[in-house]
């Protein structure tokens, strides 16, 4: 079982779904953004999500791409993401996965990355721009090293797509809230409960949904029917407006939204 699963499992004994929280390493400084991911740990997030900077992200709203865009021009490098995670795991017993684009995995060596990302304590990979039928290698990789690969669902996949998805997926599936890119919404699509149900239907077994999300109420909301919610925009807001100690606060009061009622599936 993975540190990602296990996660996900101790949560849902304690009767509550688990709190997926993001933050891009190197924001606002690379030593901030290390204790900024532990202070997600410390404040009710259960998986913590990092996110390397890159230069053209496709999926990235406008807060994210600001941070991203600040820790690029301060001078990130890869190697300071391995760094970041060693010093993060090394304080908190939260799994950390990676959300990164495709090319600077390529760029550095598919299983170069993922022997440093394994040595450094990450618990896997989430990519948004590589379906798995292109991911042949990165998918051997993280059998031989026992990573976890988190692929995307959106609303418009076919049934096909989810099944292909469902299939490679580790840990869980990442269910897009919504077509487009992250940010928070007044509302979360209905799409999203459609799919998950869809993603049951061909067998996925965790499903955490993400995009969109930035209340406790939306976090309740997306707990009736999903493992967990993801939130990004909301806590990278919180840690640029008022630093660690809101971010803090931020965490605190999301985390309040996962004790909802749990969603009942076969495991």
């Amino acid at each position: 079982m993975s540190r990602v699963e296990a996660a996900i499992l101790k949560a849902e004994a304690e009767g509550r779904s688990v709190f997926v929280g993001y933050l891009p390493v190197g924001f606002p400084d690379l030593q901030t953004s290390i204790d900024a991911a532990i202070a997600l740990a410390q404040n009710g997030v259960d998986i913590i999500e990092l996110g390397p900077p890159y230069s053209d992200p496709v999926m990235d709203g406008a807060v994210i791409q600001e941070a991203t865009t600040q820790a690029l021009a301060a001078g990130f490098k890869t190697a300071d993401l391995f760094t970041a995670l060693r010093a993060i795991t090394a304080a908190v017993d939260a799994p950390v996965l990676v959300m990164t684009y495709w090319n600077p995995v390529l760029q550095y060596g598919i299983d170069r990355y993922a022997d440093d990302l394994l040595a450094a304590g990450g618990a896997g990979l989430i990519t948004p721009d590589i379906t798995p039928e292109e991911a042949g290698e990165w998918i051997a990789a993280s059998e031989r090293t026992g990573l976890d690969r988190v692929f995307l669902a959106a609303p418009t996949s076919s049934d096909a797509r989810l099944e292909l998805v469902v299939k490679a997926s580790t840990g869980f599936v990442y269910t897009v809230s919504t077509m487009g890119i992250t940010g928070e919404r007044a509302e979360l699509d209905r799409a999203a409960r459609t799919l998950v149900g869809r993603l049951r239907a061909h067998g996925a077994t965790r499903a955490c949904v993400g995009i969109g999300i930035s209340t406790a109420e939306q976090i309740a909301g997306v707990s009736e029917y999903a493992d967990g919610a993801i939130v990004g925009t909301a806590l990278v807001r919180a840690l640029r407006d008022g630093g660690i100690p809101a971010l803090a606060e931020v965490t605190r009061n999301l985390a309040s939204g996962t004790s909802s009622a749990r969603p009942v599936h076969e495991n």
